[in-house]
């Protein structure tokens, strides 16, 4: 059985690979419905098909590369059933390689054994 934080990380990598490859639609299996992200410039989207349509959006951009997320720790609830991420997130483009980049927190929980993203907030600390 993978331990809660290595399951987490995969998933992680995961996205990252999805984002990389622009597969947008690929992307939704890992939110829960009423999923909330706050972005880089703190304005709010809510909802996983809103998610997935505003990924879809960056992706149409033949400037857009990747969004890189560096997990520095996930850390648990005392049920084993929430996580909280943190890390460093990285935007990259092809003309200008890693130019928008910050912090982020992402909040985990389980569902039916499989980890889902509840929230993510993203801090642009450079742009």
């Amino acid at each position: 059985m993978t331990a809660p934080k290595d399951a987490i990380l995969a998933r992680r990598r995961l996205t990252n690979k999805l984002i990389a490859a622009k597969e947008a639609a690929r992307l939704r299996p890992f939110f829960v419905p009423g999923v909330n992200v706050i972005v880089g410039d703190g304005s709010l989207i809510s909802g996983a098909e809103a998610v997935v349509a505003a990924f879809a959006a960056q992706f149409s951009d033949p400037d857009f590369a990747a969004f890189v997320r560096t997990p520095e720790a996930v850390e648990l609830d005392a049920d084993g059933q929430r996580a909280a991420e943190r890390g460093a997130w990285v935007a990259v483009s092809r003309s200008q390689g890693e130019h928008i980049a910050g912090w982020y927190l992402a909040a985990w929980t389980k569902v039916r054994g499989q980890w889902l993203i509840e929230s993510e907030t993203f801090i642009t600390l450079r742009s």
